[in-house]
């Protein structure tokens, strides 16, 4: 069974160019579920550079579909047998105002849009530079 990645080395997504603010916000709660942007900012923010995307994409199917650890290994292999939409389509760029940087280790990090270290990743030349999704065509 072929594997699919959403994982990129040495990148930078940059906030969508439609995203409705001009510095980083934390995603709203909103009643007693969780949604994408929150599983999202949660696991990123406070584990940075100790996650790829996929990991972090996968727990947060894992977590909207209610999955036990034991089914992960199984879900997961099953879960990326198909193509998924990378971070690029993430809440937390398209309209909370957070880049990510990917490492040469293929782990993420959130860079607050605003910020200085936000100019210094975007201008990184080093960096394969990708754009956050646009919300509208």
């Amino acid at each position: 069974m072929k594997t699919h990645t959403t994982n990129y080395e040495n990148a930078f997504i940059s906030v969508a160019e439609d995203c409705p603010i001009s510095k980083a916000e934390i995603p709203p709660s909103k009643g007693d579920k969780k949604s994408i942007a929150n599983i999202h900012y949660d696991i990123i923010s406070k584990n940075p550079y100790q996650y790829t995307s996929d990991d972090v994409v996968f727990q947060a199917y894992a977590e909207k579909n209610d999955l036990i650890e034991s089914e992960y290994s199984e879900a997961r292999a099953e879960f990326f047998s198909k193509g998924q939409a990378c971070l690029r389509c993430s809440p937390l760029v398209k309209r909370y105002g957070w880049g990510i940087h990917h490492d040469s280790e293929r782990k993420i990090a959130l860079i607050a849009k605003g910020s200085s270290e936000y100019e210094k990743f975007e201008g990184d030349e080093n960096l394969k530079q990708l754009k956050g999704m646009r919300s509208k065509r």
